[in-house]
């Protein structure tokens, strides 16, 4: 529902809630004799205080009328009774409710003149120490300066909670330092963009030097090009155009801008095979990390195993198995060299595989630690070893710094508490990661990494996998052969037919995999819906939300993301009388949605049945339980992790019924649905139909087009990324 924006201006009387990282806040106000609960984003504010507000009046089921804050201005106050509420609420540390009352009888309405001008007269009052009276001075001068500096930003379209974090990275001349150069902000981590601080300096009356937009402009392209693109580095010589396309300048100012900022040191160059190629500072660091790294491990084989190929003939007869010989051929490595790359696709046996080495190590008596990039990796990693897999970020105990970037407990002074780490999924995972987790390696520690070499690079900076095998400095064994009982599944063989080019066969003739030929965008999003809203749950007895998911090569159009999330929120939660919901960025969520998590935050908390943690990650899937329309709180059940949302991380939600196929790496579903129709040429590619095709258990369906389904088969293009992690790798090992 939507409501029209007023203003209303009152005193403050009381803050009930107010959190101080973000400024979201709760309080009670005066308006001409009324009491209104009000809540939004209000910085800093407290009681006695006079505030201008701008928001909509809402009616809170359970809390009545209240006032949505949409932006604030404040005065300071200015009656006694005013400065007295100010003074009580304790914004000024050393002023209780006591003192308040003592320096009001004493000063009156010149108290915050006092306070500003000559705070050393509050020790005429008894209690109130010279040392005491200096404190309480400064405080207040700080408060003020916060005030002052607010008031100073917000002209240039800041937010309430990014003036917080602007002064608590900048101090009291954050204004000056804005004013002096806009494009400062782009390198504090606070996510304001290039194109904002091009909007800043439009409202300059004095405009900066040129030097700051050219510099920030070139790191922006990288930047840019790391997030989007997941390169680690660009050949200088394809850095000069889109630095100049984009800042308006000849290539050899930008030329002469990246000498500066190599030796500054804000980006770093090195050069690979004859050719100059620039990184931004933390990429070259994570790549020559990772390959430092492997290099100590590779230094450190294990001791000799004489027993081994009993071991693995005994473990063949109990399990009543037979390894092939590229199976047989990686346990074995695993064992002798304590480094093994291990890759292939589904139906040849990497499962088995990985049971062979966890098998081999125990009989090693060595402490075996499991890990995977995402939640539902980690379970499902988790359930076919019969043994706990966690998520990376949980097994190196993340935490964060006041930037919200995560923090590792486990490094190399505090590292893991194992001697072997099998890491799946190795696909998904960027150079940031990856590093990280091998600092926290002890010395001597064995290092098997598991993933499909076919499957979607990761959506973060690097290509670790084929960077890995590119190389030819590690072990790596390829399986490939695919076991009979995996030949019966069409899925399996659909998959390998695909990832060789071949045209998958689409005739609906076997049990698990199924195409449904429609003519037209609409037609298909039509049977997308029908089918997970009865055709599949009425044939299968599979659950909607938890057992079917469709998975999209696009977020736009008719068969996309946006358009199918929407017709199957409507087909499975419909609004209904008294079930909550809430409005954010346009995008409608409701009690009973599928969402997703679409960004890693290490700051929620969650709590499951057995255990307590924080960090809820990109691509986390759960189900919208609760919605507090008067906090903007919402608790999402992720797989059995219960979190609360607060309102400014609401925009890090999706609906989840349809993900793209980068969103679904690491998931395995009961059933998968793939719109394939009208797909745009750069997303219509062999691997994004692999990837999603791989994504499926037991049953896939795919809707749309045959040809379509045949061209993204032919099309092996696969996008070129900047790397520099296997050179890197062939100089260090």
């Amino acid at each position: 529902m939507n409501y029209e924006e007023v203003q209303i201006t009152g005193v403050v009387e009381e803050v009930t809630f107010q959190n101080d990282s973000n400024g979201f806040t709760v309080l009670d106000i005066s308006v001409d004799n009324d009491y209104l609960t009000a809540v939004g984003v209000m910085p800093g504010v407290n009681a006695g205080e006079t505030v201008n507000l701008t928001g909509t009046y809402t009616t809170h089921p359970s809390f009545g009328r209240q006032f949505k804050v949409s932006a604030f201005s404040r005065c300071m106050p200015e009656t006694s009774e005013q400065i007295y509420k100010y003074l009580a609420s304790g914004v000024i540390r050393g002023i209780g409710p006591k003192k308040a009352m003592a320096i009001i009888e004493k000063f009156g309405s010149d108290t915050l003149d006092i306070l500003e001008n000559d705070p050393e007269r509050l020790s005429s009052i008894k209690g109130i120490s010279e040392e005491q009276a200096k404190n309480i001075g400064e405080e207040f001068k700080r408060q003020y300066a916060m005030r002052t500096v607010m008031l100073g930003l917000e002209k240039y379209g800041f937010s309430p909670s990014e003036c917080i974090r602007i002064f608590k990275k900048l101090g009291i001349h954050a204004v000056e330092k804005i004013e002096e150069n806009p494009y400062y902000l782009c390198s504090l981590g606070l996510g304001i963009s290039f194109e904002r601080a091009e909007s800043i300096e439009s409202k300059l009356e004095k405009k900066p030097l040129p030097d700051f937009r050219i510099s920030e402009g070139i790191l922006h392209v990288m930047r840019y090009n790391s997030a989007n693109r997941g390169h680690t580095c660009i050949p200088r010589d394809k850095l000069l155009k889109p630095s100049a396309d984009l800042l308006e300048v000849t290539q050899d100012e930008i030329d002469i801008a990246i000498d500066k900022l190599v030796s500054t040191a804000q980006l770093k160059a090195c050069e690979i095979d004859g050719k100059e190629f620039v990184f931004l500072p933390s990429a070259y660091l994570a790549e020559k990390k990772i390959a430092e790294r492997i290099g100590i491990v590779a230094g450190f084989p294990p001791p000799g195993a004489p027993q081994l190929a009993d071991w693995i003939d005994y473990i063949e007869q109990q399990n009543n198995i037979k390894y092939e010989t590229q199976q047989r051929l990686a346990i074995a490595t695993a064992a002798k060299k304590g480094l093994l790359v291990l890759t292939g696709g589904p139906g040849t046996g990497k499962t088995t595989t990985i049971k062979g080495i966890i098998n081999i190590f125990q009989r090693q008596n060595l402490d075996i630690a499991l890990a995977a990039p995402t939640g539902r990796a980690a379970k499902r990693m988790s359930e076919v070893t019969g043994m706990e897999a966690k998520t990376i970020h949980r097994l190196l105990e993340v935490e964060w710094d006041e930037d919200d970037r995560p923090v590792f407990r486990r490094d190399a002074s505090n590292p893991l508490e194992c001697n072997a780490l099998i890491l799946d999924e190795l696909s998904m995972i960027d150079i940031h990661l990856f590093a990280s987790l091998l600092e926290a390696l002890p010395l001597g520690c064995r290092l098997i990494l598991v993933g499909d070499s076919d499957q979607l690079p990761p959506v973060g900076a690097g290509n670790v996998l084929q960077d890995l095998i590119l190389s030819d400095m590690l072990p790596v064994v390829c399986l490939s052969q695919v076991f009979r009982q995996a030949l019966e599944s069409k899925i399996i063989t659909n998959a390998h037919k695909i990832v060789n080019g071949e045209t998958p066969d689409l005739k609906n003739d076997g049990k698990d995999f199924f195409h449904m030929e429609r003519p037209s965008s609409f037609m298909t999003s039509q049977t997308v819906v029908e089918l997970c809203c009865e055709r599949l749950p009425k044939a299968y007895k599979w659950d909607a939300f938890s057992d079917i998911q469709v998975i999209c090569p696009s977020k736009k159009g008719e068969t996309g993301t946006q358009n199918l999330n929407k017709l199957l929120q409507n087909a499975l939660n419909p609004a209904e009388k008294g079930k909550s919901e809430i409005i954010v960025a346009g995008k409608v969520f409701r009690v009973g949605d599928k969402i997703m998590q679409i960004k890693n935050n290490y700051n929620i908390e969650w709590e499951s049945p057995t255990e307590k943690g924080t960090g809820i990650f990109n691509g986390d899937i759960g189900i919208l339980t609760a919605i507090d329309t008067k906090t903007s709180l919402v608790t999402v059940n992720f797989d059995g992790r219960e979190a609360i949302i607060p309102g400014e991380y609401l925009s890090e939600l999706e609906l989840a019924y349809a993900v793209t196929v980068h969103k679904s790496q690491g998931s395995e579903f009961k059933a998968v649905i793939i719109p394939a129709i009208n797909i745009v040429p750069n997303l219509a590619y062999r691997n994004l139909l692999y990837t999603a095709v791989t994504r499926a258990k037991d049953l896939l369906v795919t809707v749309g087009s045959a040809q379509m389904i045949d061209a993204m088969t032919q099309n092996d293009r696969k996008s070129k990324r900047y790397s520099a992690l296997s050179h890197f790798l062939k100089v260090d090992i």
